[in-house]
């Protein structure tokens, strides 16, 4: 049974298009010319389940007309996507935070090829919130903590600590020993957009990124570190190791971009975000979450 139309546009989750200027003679005709890669047939299936909706949250109909600057609501979704065989653990939840150890290869949010496969959608899922909106990203294929928000009302005070800079974020990767360099350092650079674009590089310029580097464990064939992001950039730990000589065990983007292909799930990328620390900017109170999952050789 398809939630109250309401419901379902105050959902974050919910995605928002603004029809443009065109000579459609229906809402339908106008959503099957601007996202050709949505065939005609499952627009009519969301349509039947109430999953398109008007601005005011009103199910639209096959036969809607079409009104230039008209807001349509809807749900990304993708047919037969893969499932991913790994499990999240939610670690703590309260009225305002929910805190989830996430497994490699699942991603945060929907984006591309995964909807339903991802640790937003299985947490609404299984707290029957939909309120969740995650307060960070970490990548697909990257493993542990993600902090969440579960009240609007709170979510902008613990959004303001990661844009201020106010939480203590620490990651444990494996990689390639770097006998030759003296630990602990500071990898301080500018990180910019490469090619393709999903992949990041370092340029010339100010710096934008800096991350503290620390040795925990030297093996005989590759070291374990402690990876401290002061900064947020994209690809920012991986894009560092690799340019220090020293590339994420796993990694399939850095510093050579590997062939495309199915994720081996027996070789995941060794990068995991181990623990969260901050000062409460409700109670006031020093909270530190720790990852209950382990990089293994």
């Amino acid at each position: 049974m398809s939630p109250p139309a309401a419901a379902v546009v105050r959902d974050p989750h919910a995605s928002t298009v603004h029809l443009p200027p065109g000579a459609w003679a229906t809402v339908l005709d106008g959503l099957c010319a601007q996202f050709t890669t949505v065939s005609r047939a499952q627009w009519l299936d969301r349509i039947a389940r109430g999953r398109v909706l008007d601005g005011q949250g009103g199910a639209i109909t096959p036969d809607t007309p079409y009104r230039v600057g008209l807001r349509i609501h809807y749900y990304r979704e993708v047919v037969d996507e893969a499932p991913i065989p790994f499990t999240e653990t939610v670690l703590h939840a309260d009225d305002h935070l929910v805190v989830a150890d996430k497994p490699h290869f699942l991603p945060v949010t929907p984006a591309g090829g995964y909807v339903e496969q991802t640790l937003l959608r299985r947490l609404i899922r299984r707290l029957g919130n939909p309120e969740l909106v995650p307060l960070h990203r970490i990548d697909r294929l990257t493993a542990g903590l993600v902090l969440f928000s579960t009240n609007p009302a709170s979510r902008a005070a613990y959004q303001a600590l990661f844009r201020e800079r106010r939480i203590d974020k620490r990651y444990q990767a494996l990689a390639p020993g770097l006998p030759a360099l003296s630990f602990p350092l500071r990898r301080c650079t500018r990180i910019v957009a490469g090619e393709p674009f999903f992949r990041m590089r370092e340029s010339d310029g100010e710096p934008n990124s800096e991350t503290q580097i620390d040795v925990i464990e030297r093996g005989e064939h590759d070291w374990r570190y402690a990876l401290q992001p002061v900064t947020g950039r994209k690809h920012q730990l991986r894009v560092h190791m690799a340019a220090l000589g020293a590339p994420i065990m796993g990694d399939t983007l850095y510093p050579v971009l590997a062939e495309k292909s199915a994720d081996d799930h027996r070789q995941p990328l060794m990068l995991l975000a181990q623990s969260l620390a901050f000062v409460d900017p409700l109670s006031g109170e020093r909270r530190r979450f720790e990852s209950r999952l382990s990089l293994q050789r």
